[in-house]
């Protein structure tokens, strides 16, 4: 058989394809030829069957002869730039048919080149879309089509730009969520770094432990599912955080530490104290033991603080042994105050009998009643602590007026006042004399300006005169 009669692998490919059955895969090229029993062992093939080839629209077939043409014998050429390519054959059909199935061979490029434009177009991820726009170009480049090739080329060339531009695009979007990702992280290390270096001493250390630990699960969760930040970046940020951590934790030991070590001698120092009022507790001299444990209250004020549950329990202690001495103390002046009850009855008789000299009238009469009361209130004793102060305020309010009564009298004896006294009478009434003058003048004058204003200032001094006469009266 010549080479020209044998068939084109590309023929039988598109007749096992138009047939439906996958392409026989290549053979593999004997190493040593087989033995004649090998042959009488092997069935024989069945003669091949050409199927048919599937129906091509008009519509198609006229846009693929612009580009190409078939022969009689299913020889198929492609026109590009003026010059006829051989693409392959496919015998056994028609022409149209043969050249149906190699324009179908680039309708499938260009349906793929259409896909990736709509992918281009609502901006999906670029991911390998370079790779798919270089294999299209291989796939025309191998020249086995019929169809617009050079058209096919510019919309990939026009696709290829896109595709940078897209990737550029990707790239700063990628690198401001990277922006954005790298500032949070860096945040979170800052404020880290501001919780560690507080001062321990005056730190709130469980709302700092809660916040530290939420900082903690936040860097977690943005190490597992964030954008990545580059190792360098990452890796400085993570030793700027563990540092802090490691800091905080240090600090908040020592504080611990320290603090129950502060605990313990407050402790200590708080027991001695309770040592102290209990022993006390019993004591009788209530003077000396009242004293003493004012003295220990401000002992235990200016004593540190213990654990607020070592604290309050310590002080249920304290508070108790002084709650036995004030009690027995209560009690004995209950036991006093029953004695002095008789004592009470009889100046609040006092206190009646002085309520009864108000207001006063003769004061020598006063003077010696209080007198009276005052030696026969001594006599009486003393009263219950509680009624104290009624009763002494009672007795109060007679040696008030007669204070008072005293001091009004010595006013009204001085001399000094009496003189001027009579001085000021004696300048109104010449003053008084006057202005009668002046009105008499003024009367006789008709002028009635001047008759007002002399009435006016008589009638003034008229009253300052019988006020000042008022008080000589009294003085006398």
């Amino acid at each position: 058989m010549t080479d020209s009669q044998k068939p084109d692998e590309t023929a039988v490919a598109a007749n096992e394809e138009a047939a439906g059955q996958a392409p026989a895969a290549p053979r593999p090229t004997p190493s040593a030829a087989p033995s004649p029993a090998a042959f009488a062992a092997r069935p024989k093939a069945p003669a091949a069957v050409v199927p048919a080839a599937p129906a091509v629209s008009s519509a198609s077939l006229a846009e693929a002869a612009k580009w190409g043409r078939a022969e009689g014998d299913g020889h198929v050429f492609l026109t590009l730039d003026g010059e006829e390519i051989a693409v392959g054959q496919y015998p056994g059909v028609s022409p149209d048919e043969a050249l149906g199935y190699f324009a179908r061979k680039f309708d499938d490029i260009i349906a793929q080149v259409v896909l990736l434009e709509h992918r281009v177009e609502s901006k999906a991820p670029a991911t390998d879309m370079q790779k798919t726009v270089t294999h299209l170009r291989e796939q025309l480049a191998e020249r086995n089509m019929v169809g617009d090739i050079r058209s096919a080329e510019s919309r990939l060339d026009a696709l290829s730009a896109q595709i940078v531009e897209l990737e550029k695009t990707e790239k700063a979007a990628h690198e401001a969520v990277r922006a954005s990702e790298l500032a949070a992280r860096e945040a979170i290390v800052a404020e880290a770094e501001s919780i560690a270096g507080q001062d321990p001493a005056h730190i709130q250390w469980k709302t700092s432990s809660a916040r530290m630990n939420e900082l903690f699960e936040t860097w977690k969760a943005a190490q597992k599912s964030g954008v990545r930040l580059g190792r360098s970046n990452e890796d400085a940020l993570w030793k700027r955080f563990r540092s802090a951590r490691t800091v905080f934790d240090r600090h908040r030991r020592a504080y611990f530490s320290q603090l129950d070590s502060n605990n313990s001698a407050a402790k200590s120092a708080k027991e001695a104290l309770i040592a102290e009022a209990e022993a006390l507790s019993s004591s009788t001299d209530w003077g000396y033991a009242a004293g003493e444990y004012r003295r220990l209250m401000d002992q235990w004020k200016a004593t540190p603080r213990a654990s607020r549950k070592d604290d309050d329990a310590l002080w249920g202690r304290f508070r108790a042994a002084q709650d036995v001495f004030f009690s027995n103390r209560q009690a004995a002046n209950d036991q006093i105050d029953q004695e002095y009850t008789a004592n009470l009855a009889v100046k609040e008789q006092l206190v009646a009998e002085a309520q009864a000299l108000l207001p006063i009238n003769d004061l020598n009469s006063a003077k010696k009643a209080l007198q009276s009361i005052r030696d026969r209130w001594e006599d009486a004793g003393k009263v219950p602590r509680a009624d104290m102060g009624r009763i002494e305020a009672g007795l109060r309010k007679l040696e008030d007026a007669v204070r008072e009564a005293e001091e009004e009298k010595w006013r009204r004896s001085n001399p000094e006042t009496k003189a001027r006294t009579n001085s000021a009478l004696s300048q109104l009434e010449a003053a008084i004399a006057g202005l009668k003058e002046d009105l008499e003048k003024a009367e006789k004058a008709g002028d009635q300006r001047r008759i007002k204003a002399a009435r006016e200032a008589l009638e003034a001094r008229q009253a300052w005169l019988d006020q000042i006469q008022r008080s000589a009266s009294d003085l006398a």
